[in-house]
C-alpha cells in the first residue's frame, strides 16, 4: 500500500520493495513535486483601462501593472492597448481634467449605432480578427484582459470580471452598454482558461448565474493605495479650503451621481434630519455625473439652494486622500458592487462609515460599519445620526476600519493575480 503525506512523499507501507516499485515511487515523488514547482511565465496584459482620470477599473489594471513586477515567477509582462503594444504604462497628464463631464457629437453617433445588434456584431467580429493577426506568434504568453473582453488569443487566457450588473440590474445601465458588454462577458467566459474576480459575491453569482465551475474562478480582492490614511485638520486643510469645508464638518459620498448607487435614498434619509444638523454637517457628494440622473440632479440642487447639500463634481485624485482624511463620516449606500473601493479608502482614512448590506459591501467592511437597508429610508437616517454624534461607536469603528484596510493591499492583489495565472497556464498544459 503506497501513503501520499501532505508534502506528497511517498511513505511505503508494506514491504514490497521491488525495483519495480521503487521505479514507480520515483515517478510519482517526481510528478508530485513537480506540480507545486512555480513557472515562469510571461504575460500580455491589456492596459486599455489606463485612462485619466483614473476609474476604478482604470486604477485596478495600473496597480497590477506596477506589483506584477515584484512577482518572482513572472519573467516579462508586456503592456497591450487597443491594437499595438506599448513600451511603458500610459502617463497621466500634468492637469486632470473632468473630461467626462460632456459628451461630444462623435460620442452620441457613437451610442446611436450601438444600441443596433448588427452593428455590435460586426465591430466585435472586426476588433478580434485584428487581434488575433498581432498575437500569432504568443503561444508561450499568458493573456490579461482586465476589463471584460478578451481576444482571440493563442496562448492561456485569463479575464476579470468585476461584476454582472449588466445581467443581473440591466435597469441600471444604458441600453447599449447592456448589449455590447453582455455579448463581450458571455464570449470571455467561454474562451478563457481562468476568471478573475474582485470578491467572493461575485464569484458565487457566477457561478449561479452562468454556470461557470467553481475550479474555473479566482478571487484577487481590490486594494486601496498608501496615500489614503488618517490626517491632522493642519494636513487636510489646505485641500478643504479649496472647497471651503471644515475638517470634521460634513458628510461625504464619492462616487458617479447615477441610480445604482442609490443618492435618491440617501439624500430623502439625510432630509430627515434637523435643519440645523445638517447645516452643520453639509451632505458633500463628490463624483461625475453619470447616466440617467435627472432626478438625482433634481434633488441636489433642491438641496443646495437650502444649504445642505455641496456637489463637488469631478475631484482631482490628488484631492481625494485629504476629503476623505477631513470627514466626519463616509457614506456608500449603493445597491450593488463589485467590491466597493471607496468603503475601503474611507476606513484606510480613519473615518467611520456607513454602506449597504447587499452585495460584495459587507466583504469589504467586515464588523468595521454600519450597514443599511438601501430602501430603508428611516432605517438610513437614524444611522447616519449615530455615525455623526455617537461618539463611542465612532472612536470603535475608526480602530476596526483601519484594522480591516490593513487586511488588503495590492501586493497580495498582484500575488493572487499571478496564482491565477499559474492555474490558467496548468489548464492550457
Amino acid at each position: 500500500m503506497l501513503i501520499i503525506n501532505h508534502s506528497f512523499k511517498i511513505v511505503i507501507a508494506s514491504e514490497m520493495n521491488t525495483p519495480f516499485i521503487e521505479v514507480w515511487i520515483n515517478f510519482l515523488y517526481a510528478f508530485s513535486t513537480n506540480i507545486h514547482k512555480s513557472i515562469i511565465m510571461k504575460i500580455v496584459l491589456s492596459v486599455q483601462p489606463i485612462k485619466y482620470p483614473l476609474t476604478g477599473i482604470g486604477r485596478y489594471t495600473y496597480e497590477l501593472a506596477q506589483h506584477l513586477q515584484n512577482i518572482p515567477e513572472i519573467e516579462e509582462v508586456l503592456y497591450f492597448s487597443e491594437n499595438h503594444f506599448l513600451g511603458d504604462l500610459p502617463k497621466r497628464p500634468d492637469h486632470e481634467e473632468a473630461s467626462k463631464t460632456t459628451t461630444s457629437y462623435i460620442d452620441q453617433v457613437k451610442r446611436v449605432l450601438a444600441r443596433n445588434k448588427l452593428i455590435v456584431d460586426i465591430y466585435r467580429m472586426v476588433k478580434s480578427k485584428t487581434k488575433q493577426d498581432l498575437f500569432s506568434d504568443f503561444d508561450n504568453y499568458i493573456y490579461h484582459g482586465p476589463n471584460f473582453y478578451v481576444p482571440d488569443f493563442p496562448g492561456a487566457k485569463v479575464v476579470t470580471i468585476h461584476d454582472l450588473s449588466v445581467f443581473t440590474l440591466p435597469q441600471f445601465h444604458p441600453r447599449e452598454r447592456v448589449v455590447y458588454l453582455g455579448k463581450e462577458i458571455e464570449a470571455s467566459i467561454r474562451k478563457v482558461d481562468m476568471i478573475i474576480t474582485d470578491s467572493d459575491y461575485i464569484k458565487e453569482e457566477i457561478i449561479a448565474y452562468l454556470g461557470v465551475p467553481e475550479t474555473k474562478i479566482g478571487v484577487a480582492k481590490l486594494a486601496c493605495g498608501d496615500e489614503f490614511h488618517p490626517r491632522s485638520s493642519q494636513e487636510a486643510q489646505q485641500t478643504l479650503d479649496k472647497y471651503k469645508l471644515i475638517y470634521q464638518g460634513y458628510t461625504l459620498y464619492t462616487g458617479t451621481i447615477e441610480p445604482r448607487k442609490n443618492l435618491s435614498n440617501l439624500i430623502q434619509a439625510y432630509k430627515r434630519l434637523t435643519l440645523q444638523v445638517r447645516k452643520r454637517y453639509p451632505l458633500v457628494l463628490a463624483g461625475y455625473s453619470g447616466w440617467n440622473n435627472y432626478e438625482i440632479m433634481e434633488h441636489i440642487a433642491r438641496g443646495q439652494q437650502e444649504g445642505w447639500i455641496m456637489h463637488l463634481g469631478f475631484v482631482p485624485n490628488d484631492h481625494l486622500p485629504n476629503l476623505f482624511a477631513g470627514a466626519r463620516l463616509f457614506v456608500f449606500p449603493s445597491i450593488y458592487e463589485g467590491f466597493g473601493l471607496p468603503v475601503l479608502e474611507a476606513m484606510a482614512s480613519g473615518i467611520p462609515v456607513l454602506t449597504s448590506n447587499k452585495s460584495s459591501l459587507p466583504e469589504v467592511g467586515a464588523n468595521a460599519v454600519l450597514y443599511a437597508e438601501p430602501t430603508d429610508v428611516e432605517g438610513m437616517t437614524d444611522l447616519i445620526y449615530q455615525g455623526i454624534f455617537d461618539e463611542e461607536w465612532r472612536e470603535s469603528a475608526i480602530q476596526k476600519g483601519l484594522n480591516q484596510s490593513k487586511r488588503f493591499s495590492w501586493q497580495r492583489c498582484a500575488e493572487d493575480v499571478a496564482a491565477i495565472y499559474q492555474l490558467a497556464h496548468q489548464q492550457r498544459s
